[in-house]
């Protein structure tokens, strides 16, 4: 009989742990669901780096003018997403202060919006850079220009470490990081550039990968957006309108509220 009375007593706490300590039992119901809150749009280069220049346009002034109309639309549409600028007028973040101002923000995504430039003045479209070094050879011409902007910075060595934009040796740290967020980074590249080919119509060259310096250090999924080529003249003429500045803003606004969709449901 005491045996019995021991087993009922057993049993009624094995019921009772769910209900007296389920609180404290972690399981996927339970967790706060992701939102995304925060994200830092960085306008290319600016002040004493006008980047690259067109038969009238510099690139400085493109990429300022389509980021501040890409915060503007997440402001009207997303209220819930803090916009952070890293330049909001014509000033010059350096380098490294561009992706550090994502990390302290403790930011969600991070966007840089370039405008491209070739030898050629055929070569037109856009692209969309993640993190990466597949196909190193083939973009390195692109990553060392971006990446040069260092060598107009004071004390740069130092800074920088050692690093050296014009070797490809410098380059071999890059692999290590990054690997967390590339899956999220793909994802929307590739809203951006499906966006610009299907609405907005440009000539999409496709998503890619490069050792961008700023795209090295952000904490969390980050893209490098090239609009077009200013040495193309029909490319610069069309981002020199407000017109062609708003069609491609909406576009990089939509890639970003459609990430957000899918990332929130997942």
């Amino acid at each position: 009989m005491e045996r019995f009375n021991n087993k009922k007593i057993l049993l009624s706490f094995v019921i009772a742990i769910p209900f007296l300590f389920g609180g404290f039992i972690p399981n996927e119901t339970m967790m706060p669901a992701f939102r995304m809150k925060k994200i830092v749009l960085d306008a290319g280069h600016g002040g004493s780096d006008p980047g690259n220049i067109g038969s009238r346009a510099k690139e400085k002034d493109i990429n300022l003018a389509v980021t501040l109309l890409v915060g503007k639309y997440i402001k009207e549409n997303l209220p819930d997403v803090e916009v952070i600028y890293t330049r909001s007028d014509d000033s010059f973040p350096t380098l490294k202060q561009r992706p550090n101002i994502a990390n302290i923000n403790k930011a969600d995504l991070f966007v840089s919006i370039h405008s491209n430039s070739a030898p050629s003045k055929s070569a037109y479209g856009t692209e969309t850079f993640v993190m990466g070094t597949k196909h190193f050879e083939a973009n390195f011409d692109i990553v060392k220009k971006e990446n040069s902007v260092i060598l107009l910075e004071e004390n740069y060595q130092e800074e920088y470490e050692g690093f050296d934009p014009t070797s490809p040796e410098s380059y071999m740290l890059f692999n290590l990081t990054q690997k967390a967020y590339i899956g999220n980074s793909i994802t929307l590249a590739d809203h951006i550039e499906t966006q610009f080919r299907d609405k907005v119509g440009r000539k999409s060259r496709g998503v890619k990968q490069g050792p961008f310096y700023v795209l090295w250090t952000p904490s969390m999924p980050s893209v490098l957006v090239e609009l077009g080529f200013l040495s193309n003249y029909e490319e610069e003429k069309f981002l020199m309108t407000k017109e062609g500045q708003e069609y491609m803003a909406s576009a990089i606004f939509r890639s970003i509220r459609d990430y957000k969709n899918e990332i929130e449901i997942n």
